[in-house]
């Protein structure tokens, strides 16, 4: 099979982008000829707001490098990441008029909500979903400009208008049956969204090895929940290190003191799971799938994430993780203390968790997953262009 991946990524680089790099490793391994066509954020400090605008909305440079590439190349299939901002939405008419079918991975909620976590002052908000996102733009909640929000929620609401998200992607892949539900209560056709998790290629785990303390990977953001956690480890004596970097990192360099270790490379993480007794993920927001759930999975580590989203979804209450009331440092407190209190019960979990994993998340079934998919995509269009 001939694909062609597309991807805008970002300047600071996240689980997107891994995303990217693990799907086309896995798919160039099982003999699949993968080319790319790839847009970088870097590029915007090199253009005008006008350009920029022009380019979100409708990039005729990129439309035409997809174009140029697609009939050199000639894929079977178009798999699209992210478009945003310097791709555009303009790569799906584009493979539309070649005939070839899309599949759109979605790594957010960014097509239903101009912040793209459905989240605001700290709180849940779905107040866009389903409507045109006009309170995304009063409220300023893309990187609180009013500018900003009108141009994503503007682009956003064109391509609805024009058919765009209903008629010229052919299949979608949420991460999971939350995030598939969100997509459909905001307007996307539901026969045109299939589940696919995300995955990551790991070998053999200890699962019988010495382990102690908990851990936190992850970008020190209000929205990962980095300061529920450093209100719980104030009220209670469990040992959590914490990994990542961003913009509250001094909130974690106060609450954890050596235990912040700062921003680590992947190798260095998966050596820290393999070490720990539990994995904290204490977002606020609407997660659509963190990797660092996957790889804790597949290092036989727990998880004690908030009851919020596809975290319910994901992490098993009392089999493979615990769960907590989201925003509660208290209650996490009281999770905490319970993880450090049972080892035995937590290294069932933890034994369970790796086998979920084997089950769900390895490489090998998501490529039989990624595969029908595929194949689905290509009848479907098959089908339409017979019409």
């Amino acid at each position: 099979m001939k694909i062609l991946l597309v991807h805008n990524a970002y300047k600071n680089r996240g689980g997107e982008d891994s995303v990217v790099d693990a799907e086309q490793q896995l798919l160039s391994s099982h003999g699949s000829s993968v080319q790319t066509c790839f847009a970088s954020n870097d590029a915007i400090d090199g253009m005008s707001r006008p350009q920029l605008i022009r380019a979100t909305f409708w990039n005729p440079g990129n439309k035409a490098l997809l174009q140029e590439r697609a009939k050199a190349f000639r894929p079977d299939l178009i798999h699209v990441h992210n478009t945003f901002p310097l791709i555009s939405p303009s790569i799906y008419w584009a493979a539309d008029h070649l005939g070839i079918p899309v599949v759109q991975t979605i790594h957010n909620f960014r097509l239903h909500c101009p912040q793209a976590m459905f989240l605001r002052g700290g709180e849940v908000c779905e107040d866009c979903k389903g409507n045109l996102p006009w309170r995304g733009v009063v409220r300023k909640c893309y990187r609180n400009s009013y500018a900003q929000s009108a141009v994503l929620a503007g682009m956003v609401s064109v391509h609805r208008a024009m058919g765009t998200y209903d008629k010229k992607v052919t299949r979608y892949i949420a991460l999971n049956h939350f995030c598939r539900d969100k997509l459909i209560e905001g307007g996307l056709p539901a026969e045109r969204i299939v589940i696919k998790p995300n995955f990551i290629d790991a070998g053999p785990a200890d699962l019988e090895g010495a382990r102690s303390g908990g851990l936190f990977v992850g970008r020190l953001s209000a929205e990962k929940g980095i300061a529920v956690l450093a209100g719980a480890a104030e009220q209670c004596a469990a040992r959590v290190s914490v990994i990542g970097g961003g913009e509250l990192a001094g909130i974690a360099e106060k609450a954890f003191g050596e235990r912040y270790l700062g921003f680590r490379d992947l190798p260095f993480i998966l050596e820290a799971m393999r070490n720990a007794v539990y994995l904290v993920v204490p977002s606020i927001c609407y997660e659509s799938f963190p990797r660092t759930i996957v790889e804790a999975f597949a290092s036989g580590l727990p998880v004690i994430a908030s009851r919020l989203g596809a975290l319910a979804e994901i992490v098993e209450e009392g089999r493979t993780g615990l769960l907590f009331e989201p925003g509660n440092a208290a209650d996490l407190a009281q999770k905490l203390a319970w993880a450090e209190a049972n080892p035995d019960e937590m290294a069932r979990m933890g034994r369970n968790a790796r086998a979920e994993y084997e089950a769900k998340y390895t490489a090998a079934t998501n490529y039989q997953q990624l595969m029908a998919i595929y194949a689905e995509a290509i009848e479907a269009k098959a089908k339409e262009i017979r019409k």
